[in-house]
Order: structure tokens, then C-alpha cells, then sequence
């Protein structure tokens, strides 16, 4: 193997094959999975060494390609980090006779979370602030540090906060004295950072992984005592079910949801006794989901049991919620797909999707009059932030759009008014007018019409000579928001259109949407991803040749498969943590995700028909002697979801068959996973080196002073 940082590293090639329902498939770099994969993702340095250097060589490659970036990354950097507050405090969020807030000192990278007295108008009082974490003291001295959750105890005597020092999602559960600043020991290890409170807050509840990094076991534990002595209450033992934990607006219940993609199950515990056995709602049926809220003596549950695709509002009972008791509350829509529902004690709050755009609808339970809240964007984003209180007629929900930066308001639910209480601030300047936000459609060939948000500024020529950065998803029923984001600015004042593609595979219009890009239907998300950058160049945003196709997980499957197939079109493609060896990937089932995965992409191992379908599509199989764009691909050794040695073996491949002289990087964090780098500036250094490689890639220079 050449490890001149110079050269580009080859990676050896060795003899390997595997025969499924009659095919052999080649997998000659199949030795880049480390036999000793679980330990080295909690410590890189337990690779294997011939592992270790290649990916070592990879980096030193992509290093010196960044040196000559470096002019552009460090002002992109700068750019970035000026469009963000040093010092930055979240909207203050009331809890009985306190005030709950989070910020951020000059230069931190982590939050600070805070509280004061509850002042007799129910707001914060100015003085008396208590710190209860600080989130730069935690990590200082940590080579990798994210938080989980963070939550006090319904008394307000104790906070309970998750760690990963790791980057591979395994969270330590500390609890802290709230009144002396110390904490329990010892702590809770090997969790999924999920905290919930006992109603009295003396009892813990929190999840934890297996040997499969897979979240199966909901454990109870007294506060303080010996992590021996916590009660196992829930084991999922099927591996493709996936655990999770809440609690209920009200406060009254635990909430246990076992589920994978398609079929969820609840099961209650009571907050005030919590050694209650868990109780389930309705018990698992194949293809039927459901999440549950609470409010007085019923349940209310948003489902899409007896065929309601984009699900409806069922109460039942809180005595007897079984299935066979569901009441309907709010009927199926088709094209309406709820998304979110709170339950307040005399509100209840939904957020809906329809044709491709958010909304919030509330109710007066005393009444039944509902309302919408309206909003005249021709693209933008909703989330509802639902609080601490149950009794309280306040509704806290931010509002973006690609010209707007967050909003975040609250909305009085008994008269109906706003009031503005934050907006995200931009601190080097910021002109919403210079920006133009477009929603339009393209066609696909089966007659699907395509959503795309487009922004650009306002100086931008439509005549096809701009560059675009085009980026999608199309998975697990995930919709990409039309939200604001400020790094975004620095392609935007370069000239560069932004784009989005609502691309099958997510929810932007409903159910529907979702099962056309999934299973045997996968090929309409990439095939509407090409579609779009299509329609892009016809109408004069750009043109073909001059497109960077980015995306990240999931989505950076869709930008392998379709430089796999329409080269021509792109410019440059970035792949952050990209799941490009599907295929192999959906054939293992002792990888930690697979059995989970079978329902969005098929189980190749017992179905041919699944079996052929992937490996048509798969990146990784896909890889073909032609041109190929310029590509930067991202990897992380701690990464649970998306496993180093996809991106690392997808790339080694396509060194070797690829007839082009462009770019090809690859760039794996060996102390990070996922999520990358951890620190809102430590960030900024990831995202620059995408936007250079863009930037000089697509050719795209200074367009004035501002920027040069």
C-alpha cells in the first residue's frame, strides 16, 4: 500500500467471496472490518495495525488535498463562526417555581445549564442564576465529549445528565446534588442517554445497549444506590426492536416504546409507582404503529391501526386502552400525516403535514374548537417545544424558513396571540432581503411530482451559469425541513443556489411518499434525486456538470448510487458518513443495526427478490470503470450506525476502477462517530472542509468584497 501523503493510498486487494441464493459476490477489501470492531470503536487505537495505517494513510492523503484548501477553509471558518452568538442563552422554559435555561459563555463550546426563581408573574427573575452543569468544565481535559440527557428530578433537588467520551453513543448516567454540586457515584454506564424520573425522585429509569450496541433493556434504579442493584422492568428480546423511554406531558406515566420501522409497541409504567410492572397498551401487530399521550383517565394515541397510512387521534381508557377500546378522536386524512401530538390539560396540540409543509392545529377540550396556526411562506419548518408544565395554556414552537432565521414564539392558547421571544441572532449581519426562497416541482417519469426548496441570493443569474449544491435523503420516512441555516450563507453570498430534493423515501407527502422509496420501491429515490438535478439545469438554476450532490447517512447512499449512475451531472459529491455497502451490510445480522434495518430495506439474506433489488442499486456493487466526479467522503472508527469501513472500502474500490483524474478524499475521524466532531465551533472545521472542496471543485470564486 503507497502511504506517501502525496499519492493516494491503494488499498491491497485480497481474495474474498460469498454465494447467496446462487450469486458470488466479490468483496476484495472485506478485510477493512476489523474482526475486533466493538472494542476498537469504544478506543481506534485497538484496530488492527494494517487497518489502522491504511485509514492513517487516507487521512494523511486528504490532508495534504486540505492544505491547499486551507486559504478558503479558515475564511469559511471565520464566516461561520461570526454568524454565531459567543454568548448565547436558550428562551427560559418554566417548571413550578423555577425557571430552566441553557447558554453559552464566550468561546464555549458546550452548554451551561441553568435555572432561576420563578418570579410572581410566572417569568425569570434577572439575579440569583444557578448553574447546574457546565458543560465546558465537564469536557475539559476529554478528547471526545457529548452530552445526553439532562434532566431534573420533579422536586428540583437533583439533575441527572449523560456523557459519551467516546463518540460511539454509549452514554455514562451521572446524578448530581443539585444543592452542593456533587455528584452520586457511582455512575450508570453503557446507556442510550435517556433519563426519566420517578414522580417522588427517588427512583431512576434509563435504557441500556447489549453486546450489539442495540438499545434492549429498561432498568429501574434507586437514586444513589449500586448500579447491581437496579431491576431489569422491560427486555426486548427480538433484535430487530429497538427500545426507548419518556414520559407523558402530564408527568403521570413512564412511556416504554419497543419498536423498529414498522410496527411499534407501549407499554406504561405509573411515575408515582414506579414498581409497578409495566403495562402494555396494545400489543405488537405487525405493521402497526402508535405513540401514546396522556390526560385525566384516557390515553390518547396517534395511529395508523386499520389502515389509516397517515395515521390518526384514538383515545381510550387509561383502565382498559387496549386496541379494542380505541375511540376516534381526530379521523385519517389521506395526504394529512400527523406528525406530533401534546397533551395539555385543557389543549391538545398536533403538528400535521400537508402538501409538503407543516402546521400546527390545536384544541379546546372544553369546547372542541380547533384552530390552525397559519403561516404564508412559500417554504418553511415547525417544531413544537412543549415545556415542563401540564396545567398551562402556553404553546412554545420555533418557526425558520431558508430566508428566516429561527423564530421562537409563544402562543397563548386561549386568545390566540403571539408573542416573539427570541430570534436567532446573526452577529456579522444579516439581510433577509438579499436571499430568495423558491418551492417548486419536477416531474418524475412515473408522473410523481418532486417538492425542491431553492434558495439563492438575490444577485444570483437564473441564466444556468451558477453553481448548485443540491442535497437530499429519502429515508426512514425522515422529511428534510425547509429550515434556516446560517453556514449555508457562505455558498448563498458566493452565488452558489442551495436545493433541496424532497425525494421519496421520506414523508413529505404522507405515508405514500415514504413507502415509494422504500423496499422494492428504493431505485424512486435516486432516480428523483437525478430528476431534480435535471429539472434544476432545464430551468435555468444551474446545469448539468456543475451540481454537488451531498449527503449525509442514508443520504449519503443516495449521493453514492446516483454518481453511480448519472456521473455527468455532478460536479462533486459529498458523502458524510455514507451507508454505501447496503448490501453486505443488510446480509450481516450480527451488525447492530441490520435485523432493525430489514424493514426499510429488505432482508437480502432470506428474500432473493430483496436480495436483487439492493444489489442493483447498492453503491458499493455499483462501482464501475467510468468518470467519476471529484468525491470527498467522511467516516468515523466509533461510528455505531454507519460502520468505518463502508465509506473506507467503498472508496478503496473506487480507486481502483475509477478512469478520472479528479479528487477522491476520504477523511476518518478516529475518535468520533456519527455525528462527528462534538462543540458547536469544533464543528465549523467539518463543514468548511465540505464547503471548500465544493467551492473549488464547481469553481466558484469570490463575488465581492464581502467575501474576498
Amino acid at each position: 500500500m503507497t502511504t506517501q501523503s502525496t499519492l493516494p493510498p491503494i488499498a491491497t486487494r485480497r481474495p474474498n467471496y460469498s454465494t447467496h441464493h446462487g450469486v458470488t459476490l466479490e468483496d476484495p477489501y472485506a478485510w477493512l472490518r476489523d474482526e475486533n470492531w466493538r472494542e476498537a470503536m469504544q478506543d481506534s487505537r485497538r484496530l488492527h495495525p494494517q487497518i489502522r495505517e491504511y485509514l492513517e494513510a487516507e487521512n494523511a492523503y486528504t490532508e495534504a488535498h486540505e492544505a491547499s484548501l486551507k486559504p478558503l477553509t479558515e475564511k469559511l471558518v471565520r464566516e461561520m463562526r461570526g454568524r454565531i452568538p459567543e454568548r448565547e442563552s436558550s428562551v427560559p422554559v418554566p417548571d413550578g417555581p423555577w425557571i430552566y435555561t441553557t447558554r453559552f459563555r464566550e468561546g464555549g463550546q458546550h452548554p451551561i445549564f441553568c435555572r432561576a426563581p420563578r418570579a410572581d408573574d410566572g417569568h425569570e427573575t434577572s439575579t440569583r442564576e444557578q448553574v447546574l452543569l457546565d458543560g465546558d468544565a465537564e469536557a475539559e481535559g476529554l478528547a471526545y465529549f457529548s452530552l445526553g440527557g439532562v434532566s431534573h428530578s420533579p422536586d428540583h433537588t437533583l439533575l441527572a445528565y449523560a456523557i459519551d467520551t467516546r463518540g460511539a453513543e454509549a452514554f455514562d448516567i451521572h446524578v448530581r446534588r443539585i444543592e452542593t454540586g456533587d455528584d452520586l457515584e457511582p455512575a450508570i454506564p453503557n446507556t442510550t442517554g435517556s433519563i426519566e424520573w420517578s414522580a417522588a425522585s427517588d427512583v431512576l429509569f434509563y435504557v441500556t445497549l447489549d453486546a450489539d450496541h442495540r438499545p434492549n433493556r429498561v432498568w429501574r434504579q434507586a437514586v444513589g444506590a449500586e448500579p447491581e442493584t437496579a431491576v431489569c422492568v422491560f427486555e426486548e428480546t427480538d433484535p430487530g426492536f429497538f427500545v426507548g423511554l419518556e414520559t407523558t406531558q402530564s408527568g403521570a406515566f413512564i412511556l416504554i416504546n419497543a419498536h423498529d420501522h414498522e410496527t411499534s409497541e407501549v407499554w406504561v409504567i405509573p411515575a408515582d409507582a414506579p414498581k409497578t410492572a409495566p403495562r402494555v397498551i396494545a400489543p405488537r401487530q405487525t405493521g402497526r404503529e402508535y405513540d401514546v399521550e396522556h390526560a385525566g383517565d384516557t390515553f390518547t394515541i396517534i395511529t395508523n391501526a386499520d389502515g389509516a397510512a397517515d395515521y390518526k387521534l384514538v383515545q381510550a381508557p387509561t383502565a382498559t386502552p387496549g386496541a379494542e377500546h380505541w375511540q376516534p378522536l381526530v379521523e385519517h386524512e389521506p395526504g394529512r400525516l400527523l406528525l406530533d401530538l401534546v397533551e395539555f390539560a385543557d389543549y391538545r396540540v398536533r403538528l400535521e403535514r400537508v402538501d409538503a409543509l407543516p402546521r400546527i392545529v390545536y384544541t379546546d377540550k372544553r369546547t372542541d374548537a380547533e384552530h390552525t396556526i397559519d403561516f404564508e411562506a412559500a417554504a418553511f419548518s415547525l417544531g413544537i417545544q412543549p415545556g415542563l408544565e401540564f396545567k398551562t395554556t402556553n404553546l412554545r414552537f420555533v418557526y425558520s424558513a431558508p430566508d428566516t432565521p429561527d423564530e421562537t414564539y409563544d402562543f397563548d392558547l386561549t386568545t390566540g396571540r403571539r408573542t416573539l421571544r427570541k430570534q436567532r441572532d446573526i452577529p456579522s449581519g444579516y439581510d433577509p432581503d438579499k436571499v430568495r426562497v423558491w418551492r417548486i416541482e419536477a416531474t418524475a417519469a412515473d408522473g410523481a411530482r418532486i417538492p425542491i426548496t431553492i434558495s439563492a441570493h438575490v444577485d444570483t443569474p437564473l441564466d444556468a451559469s451558477a453553481a448548485c449544491v443540491l442535497q437530499g435523503y429519502g429515508a426512514y420516512g425522515i422529511s428534510e425541513p425547509a429550515a434556516f441555516s446560517s453556514h449555508r450563507l457562505s455558498l448563498i453570498e458566493r452565488g452558489v443556489v442551495v436545493a433541496t430534493a424532497h425525494v421519496r423515501g421520506g414523508r413529505e407527502r404522507g405515508q405514500a411518499w415514504y413507502d415509494a422509496g422504500k423496499l422494492a420501491n428504493k431505485t424512486n429515490t435516486f432516480d428523483d434525486f437525478i430528476t431534480v438535478a435535471e429539472h434544476l439545469a432545464d430551468s435555468g438554476f444551474t446545469r448539468r456538470g456543475r451540481i454537488a450532490a451531498l449527503g449525509g447517512s442514508a443520504g449519503g447512499m443516495l449521493v453514492g448510487a446516483v454518481v453511480n449512475k448519472r456521473p455527468d451531472l455532478f460536479g462533486a459529491a459529498v458523502a458524510d458518513v455514507p451507508f454505501v455497502d447496503v448490501l453486505n451490510t443488510m446480509l450481516d445480522e450480527s451488525l447492530p443495526l441490520t435485523p432493525p434495518e430489514w424493514p426499510e430495506w429488505g432482508n437480502p439474506r432470506d428474500d432473493a427478490e430483496a436480495f436483487e433489488t439492493i444489489r442493483g442499486y447498492c453503491p458499493y456493487q455499483n462501482v464501475c470503470a467510468q468518470a467519476y466526479p471529484p468525491i470527498l467522503a467522511i467516516a468515523g472508527v466509533s461510528d455505531p450506525r454507519v460502520t468505518y469501513w463502508e465509506p473506507a472500502k467503498w472508496v478503496a474500490k473506487l480507486r481502483a476502477f475509477k478512469t478520472d483524474s479528479n479528487r477522491l478524499l476520504l477523511k476518518t475521524h478516529m475518535g468520533a462517530g456519527h455525528a462527528g466532531l462534538p462543540g458547536r465551533f469544533a464543528a465549523l472545521d467539518e463543514v468548511a472542509l465540505i464547503y471548500g472542496f465544493i467551492l473549488t471543485e464547481l469553481g466558484v470564486t469570490v463575488i465581492d468584497e464581502a467575501t474576498a
